[in-house]
């Protein structure tokens, strides 16, 4: 089993690349523990702000540097992140498509025991919509790594989600195909299609697997790039297997269920589409692996799914 998280990646690449490139700046809001970037802060203290528990003001601290020529990166918990500097990250990053990119960690419901206050699982729904902000769930530490080197190499505004305990390995340090903004097919399949985003995609590739034993062809699309949504990939799913069911750790409002739900619905042949998720009530509190089995988002629940739907 992978021990490794995500956050430690984003230091390793941002400590790595950060020896050459004197523009980047790592910001935390008093978080460099969690986030895993005390490493960074020991080996680049002159590329390193903190700010404190201040979400609103390291977000337009950050589109103040990046105005400056500066390549801003914002570590803060998703739960805080996306909701508390909501109007910082809309006027200061997107608006002004300054070189931004907010880091939510600890995403979803990794603060699982903590309850309500502490869970990110609306945050499609309140950054997505926003113009100019692009939002990324990778999947795992070597997406993860992939993610981070390509958008050191742009300078647009973006949130990045992940979580904060280590997922099991989708792709390999030698395997890990990635073109940005493009869908990635985990798994080939002709009767139906799953779209996961984040930690959602290795529990949907393990499906794939099980229905393939039972002589059931199923495609899986690891839909890293929530927004922009890879469409193409999408509507190509659609016309080659019999149905689509996407899975995510989010509310259905707003959320990746819902976007691939209003592109589909808007063809002349509208696929159907069945969206596993979180609901739109507080969620239980509990370990992520105990909340994921209390709404079935699970490979044994997606297997079920997909045999009720080719039913």
């Amino acid at each position: 089993m992978n021990t490794i998280h995500n956050r430690q990646v984003i230091n390793d690449v941002l400590v790595e690349q950060a020896k050459t490139d004197t523009d980047i700046v790592v910001l935390c809001s008093d978080s460099r523990g969690s986030a895993s970037l005390t490493e960074y802060a020991k080996v680049h203290p002159r590329q390193f702000v903190e700010t404190g528990i201040a979400e609103q003001n390291i977000v337009s601290i950050a589109a103040g540097l990046a105005a400056c020529g500066k390549k801003a990166y914002v570590a803060a918990p998703a739960c805080f992140l996306s909701t508390r500097s909501m109007e910082q990250a809309k006027v200061d990053v997107a608006y002004s498509n300054t070189n931004v990119k907010l880091i939510g960690i600890s995403g979803g419901v990794s603060y699982g025991a903590l309850g309500m206050t502490h869970h990110s699982t609306n945050d499609i729904a309140t950054l997505g919509s926003v113009p100019n902000m692009r939002v990324y769930f990778p999947s795992d530490r070597h997406q993860t790594r992939q993610l981070m080197l390509a958008l050191l190499a742009d300078q647009k505004p973006a949130y990045i989600r992940v979580g904060r305990n280590p997922v099991e390995d989708v792709y390999s340090e030698k395997d890990c195909p990635f073109v940005m903004d493009q869908a990635t097919v985990v798994h080939e399949g002709s009767d139906l299609t799953i779209i996961a985003s984040g930690e959602m995609v290795y529990p949907a590739y393990k499906a794939a697997l099980t229905l393939a034993k039972e002589g059931i062809s199923c495609r899986v699309l690891d839909m890293f790039c929530v927004k922009p949504l890879d469409t193409a990939a999408v509507l190509k799913a659609a016309r080659e297997t019999q149905a689509v069911i996407v899975i995510e750790e989010h509310v259905a409002i707003g959320g990746l269920g819902a976007m691939v739900s209003q592109l589909l619905s808007a063809q002349p042949q509208p696929t159907r589409v069945v969206s596993l998720c979180l609901p739109d009530e507080p969620v239980i509190a509990g370990k992520s692996d105990e909340v994921f089995a209390y709404y079935g988002l699970t490979s044994d629940n997606l297997v079920q799914t997909a045999q009720n739907l080719l039913a």
